[in-house]
């Protein structure tokens, strides 16, 4: 999706690290809420960055258009009641992270379109909020395939009946293997990219015509 100038670098770096480290945070601080101290303990609820880039899965974000961090440790023994709806939540934080992320970089967006004065400066940041606003929607989406072990495996786990899960837990084990399969045949991109599309023309028009 991304070619390799160094005018698209300049965007797309810095707009990958923010998103990746929001969206980690995110699921930790859920947890938190939740009474699990795991994440919180291992670091995890820091901003900064390092604690939560994974190398593979920043480069391939940058260089391919989706990709992940270091997953933030949750322990749902912590949580008290119903422990499979709540591990749905926090899963669901992330990408849910990320479209709020998406919104105000299409905010940023119409902001600078309607009343910023034109110049270099002006145009590095329309060209960062677009960037930052379309990988927020990919991170977003791409988490959402119920693949291991992407957010959207465990927000299906908390979505089936009990009997699934199973068969779910016997299949992570396999889920790197099956996704990068995904990845390198093509499939991801079909899957993927209509969404992301369809939320990014969206966001413009709700935010860019207001």
């Amino acid at each position: 999706m991304f070619d390799f100038s160094l005018e698209r670098l300049i965007y797309v770096i810095p707009a990958v690290i923010i998103a990746l480290t929001f969206h980690e945070v995110a699921h930790g601080w859920v947890a938190k809420i939740f009474h699990d101290p795991t994440a919180e303990q291992a670091g995890r609820l820091s901003l900064n960055p390092l604690k939560h880039l994974d190398p593979i899965g920043t480069l391939l974000l940058i260089f391919v258009g989706f990709g992940w961090a270091k997953p933030v440790p949750i322990n749902p023994l912590y949580f008290q009641g119903n422990r499979k709806k709540k591990m749905l939540l926090v899963s669901l934080a992330g990408p849910l992270a990320n479209l709020i992320e998406a919104l105000v970089g299409a905010i940023a967006l119409s902001l600078i379109w309607h009343f910023a004065p034109y110049g270099s400066v002006t145009n590095y940041f329309y060209n960062f909020f677009y960037y930052f606003m379309y990988i927020n929607v990919v991170l977003a989406i791409f988490n959402l395939i119920p693949v291991p072990p992407l957010d959207g495996s465990k927000i299906l786990a908390g979505l089936l009946p009990d009997k699934f899960l199973n068969f779910i837990i016997s299949v992570e084990r396999y889920g790197f293997i099956i996704l990068m399969a995904l990845v390198f045949l093509g499939l991801i991109q079909k899957i993927i990219v209509p969404p992301i599309n369809f939320i990014v023309d969206l966001l413009l028009k709700i935010t860019l015509m207001s």
